[in-house]
């Protein structure tokens, strides 16, 4: 800004070329900008196509009609999928494919997963026995990463508690999801293996990480009627598969589900 507080034009007006001098009675009219019409017959040329750019609904509905395909079948799932925008989660240099379904780094050993595998995990909880259709209730998540599936856990949970071990994780993903403006997402800078016992008990569970057993925390912090769905090394050491869990008045229920490959689960804050 000028030291006169005017503020210089958005975009520089451009002039045409003049045209040669032609002598003839009558002088030529010079135009030092365009016709207002031609300038707007031209801004409307260069525009992107309607559903090309990544902030487009157009992109995250392909998305979903992709994962729609491949079977995941819950319609409020695919309704989040659908309005979260991944590309504001990736780095820049890899925002080509923030639309593939494929897992991504976000820097620290860690990764963006797979839209598949977030809306399979997702959609397990949301089949939890006598849930509301659609809603997780209170939700505790483990892992925020760069915040991805908290935004998209927030579309759905009445509260949303996510905790992360990585205070640079942490801080990335309290920046990307300001501009959600969620106002019933928490971020809680901690140990995830411990949980967080201020807000349980949770009505869903759900973490980023795998280990060799399922932290006594999460299970004691489960609420009854609750479900938790997490990765979990399988019997015999062969790689993780998806651990569901339903807990009653007297017992938590285990099932096992498909194989997934996620990054080892850690004690401690970094």
């Amino acid at each position: 800004m000028s030291g006169s507080g005017q503020r210089p034009p958005k975009f520089p007006l451009a002039l045409d070329r003049l045209a040669p001098v032609v002598r003839t009675a009558r002088a030529a009219t010079l135009r030092p900008q365009r016709p207002v019409h031609e300038a707007a017959a031209d801004a409307q040329r260069r525009a992107a196509p309607t559903g090309l750019g990544l902030d487009s609904a157009g992109v995250r509905e392909r998305m979903v009609a992709r994962l729609r395909a491949d079977g995941l079948r819950s319609e409020a799932v695919l309704a989040a999928l659908a309005s979260v925008p991944r590309h504001a989660f990736v780095d820049t240099a890899l925002i080509a494919q923030a639309y593939e379904d494929t897992s991504l780094p976000i820097g620290l050993g860690q990764t963006i997963s797979k839209p598949s595998v977030v809306g399979r995990m997702i959609e397990l909880l949301l089949a939890a026995p006598g849930r509301a259709p659609g809603r997780l209730g209170r939700v505790l998540e483990v892992g925020t990463g760069c915040g991805y599936q908290a935004a998209l856990l927030s579309q759905l949970g009445d509260q949303v508690v996510s905790i992360e071990r990585l205070k640079p994780l942490h801080d990335k993903a309290r920046t990307l999801l300001a501009p959600l403006r969620r106002n019933n997402l928490r971020l809680v800078y901690g140990d995830g293996r411990v949980g967080h016992p201020p807000n349980a008990p949770y009505d869903s569970i759900i973490a980023a990480a795998g280990g060799g057993d399922l932290p006594a925390a999460w299970l004691e912090q489960l609420a009854v009627g609750g479900r938790l769905v997490a990765p979990m090394q399988a019997a015999g050491g062969r790689g993780q598969v998806l651990m569901v869990v339903d807990r009653t008045e007297s017992e938590w229920i285990r099932k096992v589900h498909e194989a997934v490959h996620f990054v080892p689960l850690k004690s401690g804050v970094a």
